[in-house]
C-alpha cells in the first residue's frame, strides 16, 4: 500500500477539526480530515443541535399546558414524540449536510470516511468505511479531535439491562412511561425535565449531595426546585448499587439517606459522565501521553507530548463545550498560521444549562472565589423582582454576582432565570472589558429588558 502525503491530517470532524481543515487549506496546505461516523461531531449529531431542538418542543408543550396562566385556553395537550423526533432529525441533517458540504467544497481538503489510527508520529492508517485501507502521512502536523462517548458506571447488572444514553434517548418515538435518570449533571437535568414535559414520569438520581456539583449550593438548590416544580422526582445522595431487568422495564436498588429503596421504571437513562475516544487511536505507537482517565495531555498551546501533534476539543479533557472546542481551533490557528502567542490559559469559559428557565454561568462562583482566597462581596436578586420576568410570567430563579471586595472587579455571575444565558453574556462582556461592577450598576439598559435588572443586581452591593 502506497503512502499518501499531506501537510496535515486531522482525526475527527468536530467543532475544532472542521474550521481548522478549512483554515489550513486556505493557507495553502493540503489537508486530509478523517471521520469515522458523522460529520459535525457530537455537537451537531448528538449534543447541542438535537437536544436544543427537542427542548424547544418540550417548552411549547409546557406553555400549552399552562396557557391559562396567561389568559389563554389551549385545551388538552398531546405530544407526538415521533413528530418531535422527526423535526429533530431534519434540523440535524440540515446542519450535518451543511458541514459536510463545507468540507467537500473546500479546495485543498480531502474528507476521508473511516477509522484512523496513528502508526507513528506522522503516520495514520485509515480503515475505510466502505472497505479497504489508506496510509496517510502528515508532513507537518497531526490533529486529534475525536471527542468522547458516554461512560457506563461500575454498577452491578447495568451491562445486562437495556440502557439509554444522551444519543439513544433522543431516538425514542414513544414517550417512556417512567424514565429513571442516573446522574444529576447537565445532561441529566436537561433531558429529565424535557421528558417530564413530554409526559413521562421522571426520577432523577444524583450520587452527590446536590445537582451540578461545581455550582454554589443555592444555585444547585434552585435548579432542583425548578425540576421538582415540573414534577421531576429528584433524589440526592442516592447511591445505586444494583440494576436488574423486570417484566415492565428495569429496577434499581438505591441507598438513600433514609434507607434503601427499590426504584422501578420503564427506561433507564445513564448520564454519569463521558470517556475519551482515545483507546483505539494508536497513541502508544506515536508516543502521545494521556492522563489517568485516558484524555490526551496537552500544554496551553494544545500541543501533545509529541511535537507537531495537537489535541483539540473534548478529547483533551477540561470543559466539554462546543465553544471551547471552537476556541481551541482559534488558539491553534493563530499559533500556526497567525502571529502566535495564543493560549488557552486563563480564558473565560461561559456555559449555559438549558433547563427552563436557564442557568447561565461565567467566572467564579462564591465557593470557588472563597476557596481561592479572595475576599468577596455577593449580590443577589430574585427574578420575582425583575420587571420583564414578571411581565412574561417566569419569575423562578435569581441573579447572583461575585465581586472582589477591594477592587470592585466582577469575578463571576450566575443567572438562573428566563434567558439566563443571554443575561450572563452581558456580564461576561463587562468582565472581558475589565469593567468594575459599578459600570453595570449605573449603565443605561433598554426598558423593559432582562439585562436592565443588572442595575438592581449590582445596586445590592451599595447597602
Amino acid at each position: 500500500m502506497s503512502r499518501e502525503d499531506f501537510d496535515a491530517v486531522i482525526l475527527g470532524t468536530g467543532q475544532a477539526g472542521m474550521p481548522l481543515a478549512r483554515a489550513l487549506a486556505g493557507a495553502g496546505h493540503r489537508v486530509a480530515i478523517v471521520e469515522r461516523e458523522l460529520v459535525g461531531g457530537s455537537c451537531v449529531n448528538y449534543g447541542c443541535t438535537p437536544t436544543k431542538t427537542m427542548l424547544a418542543s418540550a417548552y411549547v408543550a409546557h406553555l400549552a399546558r399552562h396557557a391559562e396562566r396567561w389568559g389563554v385556553r389551549a385545551g388538552a395537550v398531546e405530544v407526538d414524540l415521533a413528530a418531535v423526533v422527526a423535526r429533530k432529525r431534519k434540523v440535524v441533517e440540515e446542519f450535518r449536510s451543511g458541514s459536510r458540504r463545507g468540507l467537500e467544497e473546500a479546495d485543498g481538503v480531502e474528507l476521508v470516511f473511516g477509522h484512523g489510527r496513528l502508526t507513528g508520529p506522522r503516520a495514520v492508517d485509515v480503515e475505510l468505511r466502505d472497505g479497504g485501507r489508506r496510509r496517510l502521512a502528515a508532513r507537518r502536523w497531526v490533529f486529534l479531535d475525536t471527542g468522547t462517548r458516554p461512560r457506563l458506571p461500575d454498577v452491578e447488572g447495568i451491562r445486562q439491562v437495556p440502557t439509554l444514553d444522551n444519543t439513544t434517548v433522543m431516538e425514542l418515538e414513544e414517550t417512556p412511561e417512567h424514565l429513571v435518570v442516573l446522574g444529576g449533571g447537565y445532561i441529566g437535568c436537561e433531558l429529565g425535565q424535557m421528558f417530564r414535559r413530554f409526559g413521562s414520569a421522571v426520577t432523577l438520581l444524583q450520587y452527590g449531595p446536590r445537582l451540578l456539583g461545581r455550582e454554589d449550593a443555592d444555585v444547585s438548590d434552585g435548579v432542583a426546585e425548578i425540576l421538582r416544580a415540573d414534577g421531576v422526582e429528584v433524589l440526592l445522595e442516592a447511591e445505586t448499587s444494583r440494576v436488574e431487568g423486570t417484566d415492565g422495564g428495569i429496577a434499581l436498588t438505591v441507598a438513600l439517606p433514609d434507607g434503601e429503596r427499590r426504584i422501578a421504571g420503564s427506561h433507564l437513562l445513564v448520564a454519569t459522565g463521558r470517556t475519551p475516544n482515545t483507546d483505539d487511536l494508536g497513541l502508544d505507537a506515536a508516543g502521545v501521553a494521556t492522563g489517568e482517565r485516558g484524555y490526551v495531555t496537552v500544554d496551553d498551546r494544545l500541543q501533545t507530548s509529541v511535537p507537531g501533534i495537537y489535541a483539540l476539543g473534548d478529547v483533551k479533557g477540561g470543559p466539554a463545550f462546543t465553544h471551547v472546542s471552537y476556541d481551541d481551533f482559534r488558539v491553534v490557528e493563530r499559533n500556526l498560521l497567525g502571529d502566535g502567542g495564543a493560549s488557552r490559559a486563563g480564558r473565560p469559559v461561559p456555559y449555559v444549562l438549558f433547563t427552563d428557565p436557564q442557568l447561565g454561568r461565567i467566572g467564579l462562583g462564591e465557593d470557588e472565589a472563597k476557596a481561592a482566597g479572595r475576599e468577596v462581596r455577593v449580590a443577589k436578586l430574585p427574578m420575582s423582582s425583575v420587571a420583564r420576568a414578571i411581565e412574561t410570567g417566569e419569575t423562578r430563579g435569581f441573579m447572583k454576582a461575585v465581586v472582589d471586595a477591594g477592587s470592585g472587579e466582577i469575578l463571576g455571575c450566575a443567572v438562573l432565570g428566563r434567558e439566563g444565558g443571554e443575561v450572563m453574556s452581558v456580564v461576561q462582556v463587562a468582565m472581558m472589558g475589565g469593567l468594575p461592577y459599578a459600570a453595570l450598576r449605573d449603565g443605561i439598559f433598554a426598558h423593559p429588558t432582562l439585562a436592565e435588572a443588572l442595575n438592581n443586581l449590582f445596586s445590592e452591593l451599595d447597602g
